[in-house]
């Protein structure tokens, strides 16, 4: 995956593994895992359900950093390269 990211990323956050940046990077680390795996085996639907639990998982992480830490928000979207809704609208618009 991203090991460099993540060993940099790790050893900032060493003691604070419950941040919630480190949640999400976590996540994003088994989405990336889960859906490279689903790539090879379409028909998994155990591991699509756990993929669309951690996905909501995510999300609800991402959107309380959004209400709370707006620039902390915005640094961990453009770390991990996660695209946001905002710019998803903006490129319908």
């Amino acid at each position: 995956m991203i090991k460099s990211a993540f060993i940099s990323f790790q050893e900032k956050k060493e003691e604070n593994r419950g941040s919630v940046e480190f949640q999400v990077f976590s996540f994003t680390n088994k989405i990336r895992r889960l859906t490279s795996h689903l790539e090879l085996h379409k028909k998994d639907y155990l591991s699509q359900r756990g993929l669309r639990k951690i996905l909501g998982k995510r999300q609800r992480l991402l959107s309380y950093l959004s209400k709370k830490n707006r620039v902390r928000y915005k640094e961990l979207i453009n770390q991990l390269d996660i695209r946001d809704r905002e710019s998803k609208k903006k490129s319908l618009i």
